[in-house]
């Protein structure tokens, strides 16, 4: 007999939990997502102070979570690359390069909305 998968508020629970987690990990293992962190709850408390409309406010702190986000998925690719062999491959370094490359175009996108609110 198989076990059922929970339904309802317990998969949110669960879920949840997860998602915690993965955080966690993400904080204890990779100095990139705690530099993050840190320049979050800098730019956040920030973007809360400057005079900017709501959607101005919106965008720059939205641009902060998705640095976050990347990383994130970045650092999971790494995770599973590094999982599958500790050997040098080709396509596990074109893999972990496009992740670095996402989470530096994350980035761009941040810098440019947050230069051009506050600046302009």
């Amino acid at each position: 007999m198989y076990k059922k998968n929970p339904q309802g508020f317990k998969r949110i629970i669960k879920a949840g939990k997860y998602s915690y987690q993965g955080v966690v990990a993400a904080f204890k293992n990779e100095a990139a997502f705690r530099e993050e962190v840190i320049l979050a709850c800098i730019l956040i408390p920030l973007a809360c102070w400057l005079d900017v409309t709501q959607i101005e406010r919106i965008l720059l702190i939205c641009s902060i979570f998705l640095v976050m986000l990347v990383e994130l998925l970045n650092s999971a690719i790494e995770a599973v690359v590094d999982r599958i062999s500790s050997e040098y491959s080709e396509l596990a370094g074109r893999a972990k390069d496009m992740g670095s490359a996402a989470v530096f175009i994350a980035m761009l996108i941040a810098g440019y909305i947050w230069i051009d609110i506050v600046f302009f």
